[in-house]
This record gives structure tokens, sequence and C-alpha cells, in this order.
């Protein structure tokens, strides 16, 4: 006796546009998709308090296995700024003609390594923390944010010496001071933009970050750290492009600000021309545009 066995009849496959159907009538999205810009900032906003506390966390932690633990946050500006003045002003000579140098040379220090370091961790933001990227379910802005206040708030125990040391220099408290806090906010947006602007190249080449030292070191260079900007433009023997760059530099702008604010002796006709637009240029454009770059490949980062 013959067993006829019925095949059921082929079912057809869900289609792409079914499913995603399916997925939207129950509230489904895609996991790490990104989201508008718009949601991205309120995300943000609402890990204000995660940011600040993982910033401050990673700065307590940064010393704690030194035996000086938080004075190296003092210590170490303070040193570079002894040997730059050793080898620029005394070796060198850059010193002469400024007047105040220890206070022009300290600030531009100070200022400087807030830039160089928010840059540096930026480059490693993501690809130095991936375990924490891909563990857990976060604007990944948070992360190079977060090591922007970092330097921040290590810029402000550097900012206590330096205050210090005008007042023990004879540098007279003025109301000039005040221009300290805008100044230092315009710096921390351009360092937060271009602090997204390298984790998104260094999340995607790491071999950035070992390059960023020597980019950093001769930026530094042509920042008038160390010495005179306005000294040497003045002379009318550098091409004029040449002086448009080195008055429009980003670092060397919110440097001068900075001395101008602090240093009595620091006048406004050392300044370069529209000094507050291009600062406010500068954190516009690289603040806004690192975050917009940053944020188009949200979903990328931790993957591959």
């Amino acid at each position: 006796m013959s067993q006829v066995l019925d095949t059921p009849p082929p079912t057809r496959a869900p289609a792409d546009d079914d499913l995603a159907a399916l997925a939207a009538r129950h509230g489904l999205t895609v996991s790490g998709a990104r989201p508008t810009l718009p949601e991205y900032v309120r995300q943000l906003w609402a890990r204000r308090h995660f940011i600040t506390a993982f910033a401050t966390a990673k700065l307590t932690a940064q010393y704690s296995e030194a035996k000086l633990g938080q004075i190296w946050q003092v210590m170490t500006p303070l040193l570079n700024a002894a040997v730059y003045y050793f080898i620029f002003g005394v070796l060198l000579g850059t010193k002469k003609g400024v007047p105040d140098y220890i206070p022009f040379l300290v600030t531009g220090v100070f200022v400087w390594t807030f830039t160089q370091s928010s840059i540096q961790v930026g480059t490693r933001a993501i690809s130095g923390n991936l375990g924490l990227v891909r563990a857990l379910h976060f604007p990944r802005a948070a992360l190079p944010i977060s090591f922007c206040i970092q330097q921040l708030q290590q810029l402000l125990f550097s900012m206590a010496a330096l205050v210090v040391i005008l007042l023990s220099l004879g540098v007279p408290l003025s109301v000039s001071w005040l221009l300290v806090i805008p100044a230092l906010v315009l710096q921390f947006v351009f360092n937060a933009g271009m602090a997204m602007i390298m984790a998104r190249m260094g999340a995607k080449t790491p071999d950035i970050a070992q390059l960023m030292p020597f980019v950093l070191r001769t930026w530094m260079y042509v920042s008038g750290v160390m010495w005179s900007i306005h000294s040497l433009t003045k002379k009318d023997h550098l091409p004029h492009i040449v002086t448009t760059l080195l008055e429009t530099n980003p670092a060397a702008v919110y440097i001068d600000l900075m001395r101008f604010a602090l240093i009595k002796s620091f006048h406004a006709k050392q300044l370069p021309p529209h000094v507050w637009p291009t600062a406010i240029g500068w954190a516009v454009v690289v603040g806004i545009g690192g975050f917009i770059y940053f944020w188009k490949a949200e979903e990328k980062y931790g993957r591959g």
C-alpha cells in the first residue's frame, strides 16, 4: 500500500519592506542607528551628569599612582615653562623686548597645554575606549567632550598657580581678568570641536595618534607660546600671507586673549586685528563643524 506524502506549499519569505513595516508597527528601530541631530543633542544633554562625572574621575585617576598626586597637575606645566624659559628666553633671547616675560611665557604654556592635551586625548577618545563603546549605548560624543572637560579642569588648577605667579611678580589684579571667562569658553568650544574631529579620524585610523605629537609640536612653535608674534610681524619683513596666518592661528588667538586679560603690559595694540570676531569664528566653525562631523559617523564607532 503506497502512502502519498503531501508536501506543504512553499512559503514566501517576507520581503524587506514587510519586515520594515512590521518593525515600525511595533516600535522597533535599527540597533545603533544614528539619531537625528536634534535628538543627538538631547541625548547628550540628558547624560551631562555622566559626562562631568567621567571627566572628574579620569582627572582624579590620572595621578593616583604618583606620590605627589594632584600636585602634578600644576607642576607639569610649570616645569615645561621653566624649560622653555631657559632654552628660548635665556639661550635664544626671545625675552628681549617682551615686558613681563615670565607671566607672558607661563600664560602661553598653560593655555597652549589646554589645546594640545584636548586634541591628544580626543584622538584616542574612541580607539582607546572600545570596551566602553561596545558595551554601552550612549552618544559617543560624550567621550571627547568629557576628555575636554577633564583638560579644562586641569587648566583651572594651573590657573590658580598662574594667579599666584602673576601677583608675586607684581602684576596687579585688574577688572580685565574677567575677560578670562569668555576667552576660556571660546577656547573650550574650539578644543571640543578639534577633539571630536580627531576622535573620528583616530577611530578609523589609530596610527594618527602616533603622528599627532609631531603636528602639535610644530603648531606650538608657530603659535607664539615662547615668543611674541607682534614683535615679529611688525618688522614688515614677512610676506603678508605669513603674517595673516600667524595672526589668525587659533591657538595664538586664544593665547593672546588670555595674555591681554591677565598681563597689564600686554596692550590691545599687540592683539591681531579683529581678534574677538576671529576667536568667535574659530569656536563656531570648528566647534559646530566638528560636532556634526563626529555625529555623521555615530553608528560606525566600535564596529569592525
